[in-house]
């Protein structure tokens, strides 16, 4: 049997683009023939999907799944927005947020536990190129792990996608209202830091230096400059701190006073320890197509 060395898999990767275990596989299958192994990949429907892996995909659908003590979110994407009404790619992404949930929110260790081969298989199989692209999982020792979906497109399965920790032996019934709420909050909101202490310190310093050129090109004195950049501050907190902020549903109570309020109600402290929020496809750069251009070149014009 020839030997597989890495520039036999690396010569396989570039001609098919297929996942390095994979191009190995292929290779020791068929001896170390390279034209046997692109057959093999193709047979597999590996080679397929690699070939489609350039394409950007930021549509998909977020899940969430909950248990007691626990929750996970995971975003799992494809290239349009129709496959998010599919079926098979629906039954994927829940046991995506399921397999978080269990397993954890490592993304190559979800790969590992079969979510890469199944996931290779419906990109085959639907032709289009999807990515489980992120996960987060929350836990709490005592207490619950609330969650939300936004859009949904089934249960569990939608846009956006919320997981709040609430920390508390108070009833888990007035936990699960209060966790339920805040998450709709958080869906609405979109805060990027749980408290103060936790604001990123860089991003502070920059909003500071912004908000005291602004003040001081008003040109009123110094001192009256620090306090307008203190109250600033303030109003930049309450923007971005989800326990400053206003609780959407009522437009007046700070989300640390309902989580305040729905202590007395569940009979012992609340501590709202953490929360999660996915919004499918932020931060994904989407492609801008020009049909017209594409077919004019395809014509040769």
């Amino acid at each position: 049997m020839a030997e597989i060395t890495a520039a036999l898999v690396k010569e396989l990767r570039e001609k098919t683009g297929a996942g390095m275990m994979d191009c190995k596989k292929a290779l020791g299958e068929v001896a170390g023939d390279i034209e046997g192994a692109i057959d093999w990949l193709r047979k597999k429907g590996l080679a397929a999907a690699a070939k489609k892996a350039g394409r950007v995909a930021a549509e998909g659908l977020v899940a969430v799944a909950t248990e007691g003590t626990s929750g996970a979110v995971v975003e799992v994407n494809a290239e349009t927005d129709f496959v998010a009404r599919n079926d098979q790619f629906q039954a994927f992404v829940a046991k995506a947020g399921q397999t978080a949930l269990a397993k954890g929110d490592d993304i190559a260790a979800l790969k590992a536990a079969g979510l890469e081969g199944e996931l290779t298989a419906l990109i085959a199989t639907i032709g289009e190129n999807m990515n489980l692209r992120r996960a987060k999982k929350l836990t709490v020792k005592d207490g619950l792990v609330a969650g939300y979906v936004h859009s949904a497109a089934a249960p569990g399965l939608g846009k956006i996608g919320v997981l709040v920790a609430l920390e508390s032996t108070g009833d888990k019934a007035k936990l699960a209202d209060v966790g339920k709420q805040v998450a709709m909050h958080i869906a609405a909101a979109n805060p990027l830091f749980l408290n103060i202490d936790s604001v990123d310190g860089a991003a502070l310093e920059r909003e500071k230096a912004v908000l005291t050129e602004q003040a001081a090109a008003s040109g009123k004195p110094a001192e009256v400059v620090e306090k307008m950049v203190v109250g600033r501050v303030r109003k930049y907190y309450e923007e971005v701190v989800l326990l400053e902020q206003v609780f959407v549903m009522d437009g007046e109570t700070k989300i640390s006073k309902v989580i305040e309020n729905a202590a007395k109600e569940a009979g012992a402290p609340i501590a709202l320890t953490g929360f999660a929020r996915f919004a499918l496809g932020e931060g994904i750069e989407k492609q801008e197509t020009d049909f017209a251009a594409e077919v004019a070149a395809t014509l040769g014009h």
